[in-house]
């Protein structure tokens, strides 16, 4: 590329017309990919932001269900399935 596409103003936040973006696209992409903003002009006039996306948050750590039920019950095991007792309350036995 010839001619310098970057204008940089005191917030030093690079800017690029919408021209300019349509033209030079992966030249504007490589600067959000290397941690800068850039904020697009039209008309000279701001119209968006170009930024990477904020990291995701950890997702949360699922409970441990079963560590959960050995501590209450044990090894202890019930003499009847689920099953069996779901199929007793709706009268189905």
């Amino acid at each position: 590329m010839t001619r310098l596409l970057c204008h940089l103003n005191l917030s030093h936040v690079k800017t690029a017309s919408v021209r300019e973006l349509k033209r030079e696209t992966t030249t504007v992409l490589g600067w959000v990919e290397a941690g800068e903003r850039v904020e697009i002009q039209k008309r000279g006039k701001p119209v968006a932001i170009l930024s990477r996306p904020e990291p995701k948050a950890a997702t949360a750590k699922r409970p441990d269900f079963l560590a959960r039920l050995k501590s209450i019950y044990g090894d202890q095991q019930l003499t009847v399935t689920a099953t069996e007792l779901l199929a007793e309350d709706r009268g189905d036995r």
